[in-house]
């Protein structure tokens, strides 16, 4: 379990570019030529866990929890399996906000400008890895995204980064009855990805809901 030890604005904030920086350089704790890991030491937020390779699914849920290289979760371990079995070379977790909490009602009840800006630095960085054409992103976070009213404009915000990388979104599973994807947890290991509307879903979802 991570229970958030403080609000995010009480952190010194690591930047994304200098955690990339230090990402990229060779780890004791892990195999970073197979690892994608920022920041590279475990912390209240997270931007980027994956595996590395020229085709990659990137796979967008609510918010990290306490997966690592080579501890991944079962949610991860079902991520990983969807991203290969859909010809994918690799795989990326990304998180519509950066904040640890393995239960999502720990979530701050604010949410910190700047770590989000950031966190899309962190998106943009990672859509600019595919090298086999546009990237694809996995929209996977259920109905989670109901938990803060900040969430959908996070998506909205994320949503114009991928479109000026021509990002292909896609979902997995059955949706809910409001229309979110469906969560990568119980899903097979042979599901198939499906074309997904994000905009048209998280416009829907605003018109009900405040955003930031």
């Amino acid at each position: 379990m991570h229970i958030p030890a403080c609000e995010t604005t009480e952190l010194e904030l690591i930047r994304f570019a200098p955690a990339l920086e230090e990402a990229n350089r060779p780890s004791p704790d892990y195999d970073s030529k197979r690892w994608l890991y920022v920041p590279n030491v475990y912390s209240e937020y997270r931007y980027i866990l994956g595996t590395r390779g020229e085709h990659p699914l990137i796979c967008i849920g609510i918010n990290p929890s306490t997966a690592a290289p080579d501890r991944l979760d079962n949610t991860l371990k079902s991520v990983e399996r969807v991203a290969l079995y859909n010809g994918f070379d690799s795989f990326m977790m990304f998180n519509v906000y950066a904040q640890r909490a393995t239960n999502p009602d720990d979530m701050e009840l604010t949410y910190n400008a700047e770590l989000h800006q950031e966190n899309l630095k962190a998106f943009d960085y990672a859509l600019s890895l595919d090298r086999g054409g546009a990237p694809a992103i996995w929209a996977a976070w259920g109905t989670i995204i109901e938990k803060r009213p900040y969430l959908p404009q996070c998506v909205q915000d994320m949503i114009q980064v991928g479109s000026a990388r021509s990002a292909v979104w896609y979902s997995a599973g059955k949706r809910s009855k409001k229309g979110h994807p469906h969560h990568p947890l119980y899903l097979r290991k042979d599901s198939v990805l499906e074309p997904f509307d994000a905009q048209s879903y998280i416009a829907g979802l605003m018109d009900g809901q405040c955003g930031v």
